[in-house]
């Protein structure tokens, strides 16, 4: 299972060696591009570089297919698209919402953030009982104080070091509210430059090519 399908998605699973066939479904949060505009990158390598045969599935919210369909005809063309050699399964997932992927089990929940319909934040648990919890892009909520109970890692946005929109959590917000969370580890992930090229963080921060294993 993909989680979400950035633009720079393919290169990076190309830099790392990754299996691009292994994906069997993309799990995305809300549709801003940067969380979904690589999935037309992707019907471009099962077409012409790595030839997919098997269906694919792509999870999230109402609306997903419509907007995948009108930026990879942006991008390339109508013709392109419909001569893909796979089938795309859709599954829209509202707030609420419980559902298979992948073998994993995954619940869903709405999260502050300025995407429309809505921008989802994910808890998921694995075949072997691990369990994640994803922020997607979201400003704090104190649903993340329920949701982190227990979970073995916390994937959590934190944009920027102070304040700076009202969208997407900042580094001091995280300071003062980590004593309330309860995961066994956090790792912040969806970094603004000042984030990427601070010193002494108190959190661990997430890297391209990072391998993290739940245990």
């Amino acid at each position: 299972m993909l989680l979400e399908c950035g633009p720079s998605v393919l290169a990076g699973m190309k830099r790392a060696k990754l299996d691009t066939l292994a994906i069997d479904s993309v799990l995305i949060s809300h549709l801003h591009g940067d969380h979904f505009g690589g999935i037309a990158y992707l019907f471009m390598e099962y077409t012409f570089v790595a030839t997919r045969t098997t269906p694919l599935i792509l999870a999230g919210p109402p609306g997903l297919e419509e907007r995948v369909f009108a930026v990879h005809k942006a991008l390339y063309s109508e013709k392109i698209f419909r001569r893909l050699n796979f089938e795309i399964e859709y599954i829209e997932i509202r707030p609420g919402d419980s559902l298979t992927l992948a073998d994993n089990e995954i619940e869903a929940f709405e999260v502050p953030h300025s995407a429309e319909p809505f921008s989802l934040g994910y808890r998921i648990e694995t075949p072997d009982d691990r369990t994640m919890l994803f922020s997607g892009d979201s400003a704090w909520t104190d649903a993340f104080v329920e949701k982190s109970r227990g979970v073995d890692l916390f994937l959590c946005e934190c944009c920027t070091l102070e304040p700076m929109t009202p969208v997407h959590i900042n580094y001091r917000e995280l300071l003062a509210q980590r004593d309330r969370l309860q995961c066994k580890r956090l790792l912040l992930t969806h970094l603004g430059a000042d984030m990427r090229g601070a010193s002494s963080l108190e959190f661990e921060l997430a890297q391209d090519g990072m391998s993290v294993e739940l245990v």
